[in-house]
């Protein structure tokens, strides 16, 4: 399955994790406290509430906020403003940390041709620099494998 960070549907992401993890239908009804019908009605929505999903997160040992926040990342980057630098009581977080996933979902795009690297930086808003040295490294170090 290839994920679509651009329409994200939770409930068939969970419903995959699940399977996965072979997981028996019964045993996350009670812990949700929950009926069949109800899980079945949550696995087809394409949001949920989020503790439901902070609650599933634990039980199928998977982030699935992480998806969201990868959406974040790609599709809204951070604004490079004085408004950014505001003092707020809320924790702050490094926005622009690339995962290994992001990275070569990235890259799959430059190599299948989809899209050019221009493309990239103007789109998701990655530095060149950042751009060009993963693509130089690891280019390399498939030549070595």
């Amino acid at each position: 399955m290839i994920l679509d960070l651009k329409n994200i549907h939770i409930g068939s992401l969970i419903k995959l994790r699940i399977e996965e993890r072979n997981i028996d239908m019964l045993r996350v009804c009670k812990f949700l406290k929950c009926t069949e019908d109800e899980l079945n009605y949550m696995l087809s929505e394409k949001s949920l509430d989020s503790e439901i999903i902070l609650k599933l997160s634990t039980l199928l040992e998977y982030d699935f906020f992480r998806l969201y926040s990868q959406y974040l990342i790609l599709y809204a980057p951070q604004a490079i403003s004085n408004d950014s630098e505001k003092k707020t009581s809320l924790p702050q977080y490094r926005k622009n940390i690339y995962t290994k996933e992001m990275v070569d979902f990235i890259l799959e795009q430059i190599g299948n041709g989809s899209k050019t690297q221009m493309q990239i930086v103007q789109e998701y808003r990655i530095p060149r620099s950042t751009l060009y040295k993963w693509v130089s490294k690891y280019t390399q170090s498939k030549k070595k494998d």
